[in-house]
């Protein structure tokens, strides 16, 4: 089993590329041949009609689960689906071994529209700390990855978010007001004020990359679910982006965060949001 930091840098010196692979064939195999061809007995609710699931999700996050720890021995998968059918497992982010954190669709909404606004998302973390992640958007054959003290690249581009230009809007995607407590909503609220310009997020994991490639300036969400968060946290940080809960703390995958929180393009950027949050609370 993996036992320090340097040996999971070994690993993703060895096969970082395996890993991409392993998430393309995910798409390419369970995901795009169900793309806009989904059939109604293919698409189930989950918690009420805005929280879907379809064979897609289930059957490539199956995949992800059978290859990913064969890449490293010792590691285990905590996956959306899976914790949804046992809520006990979401505990494996918090113990010592390795852990690969899979959102197989995030954008199941899109996905069941025929929209291309979804992605699959994969993290590895080890002991709460998130290692390196991937980003692939397949309708849009983009592919977005992180490496912890390596920097985010898309296909192979560097990443940098850069920070907003002075005196223009923010541009800040936020929870969907579905997905709020009563409370939440009114902290969400200190966004609409002048000098900010909100709107909905659609895929978390697409927000995120909108947020490291300097396209939004930041995000407020207020759910804690790792599989949404993980691989996008480490994107828009190895970006040159920071990420801040209302609490005044980087958000924690292992959970326990005073919500809602940001990422976003710079460390400014992250506390006047918060400052916004936390004046509409």
């Amino acid at each position: 089993m993996i036992g320090d930091t340097e040996t999971i840098e070994e690993f993703l010196a060895r096969h970082t590329s395996d890993v991409e692979e392993a998430v393309r064939q995910a798409a390419d195999t369970e995901i795009m041949p169900r793309f806009r061809r989904l059939a109604d007995h293919e698409v189930d609710q989950k918690s009420g009609p805005h929280d879907l699931v379809t064979d897609a999700d289930r059957k490539a996050e199956l995949y992800l689960t059978e290859v990913l720890p064969k890449l490293l021995p010792g590691s285990v998968v905590v996956g959306e689906e899976a914790v949804h059918a046992d809520p006990d497992s979401y505990e494996a982010i918090q113990g010592d071994a390795p852990v690969w954190i899979v959102d197989p669709v995030d954008g199941t909404r899109q996905f069941v529209r025929g929209e291309p606004g979804f992605c699959t998302l994969v993290a590895l973390a080890h002991r709460g700390i998130v290692r390196a992640s991937w980003t692939f958007a397949p309708a849009r054959d983009q592919l977005a990855t992180a490496i912890r003290g390596q920097g985010a690249r898309l296909d192979g581009t560097p990443l940098h978010a850069g920070s907003p230009e002075p005196g223009r809007d923010l541009r800040v995607a936020t929870s969907h007001p579905d997905y709020t407590t009563d409370a939440q909503k009114r902290a969400l609220l200190g966004l609409w004020t002048d000098g900010v310009q909100s709107r909905p997020c659609g895929s978390a994991g697409l927000e995120y990359l909108a947020v490291a490639r300097g396209e939004l300036d930041a995000t407020a969400f207020s759910w804690e679910a790792a599989w949404d968060h993980a691989a996008g946290i480490l994107l828009v940080e190895e970006a040159g982006g920071a990420h801040l809960t209302r609490g005044g703390e980087p958000f924690r995958i292992t959970g326990g965060n005073t919500l809602p929180f940001t990422a976003a393009r710079d460390a400014a950027t992250a506390r006047r949001v918060v400052e916004l949050l936390s004046g509409g609370a």
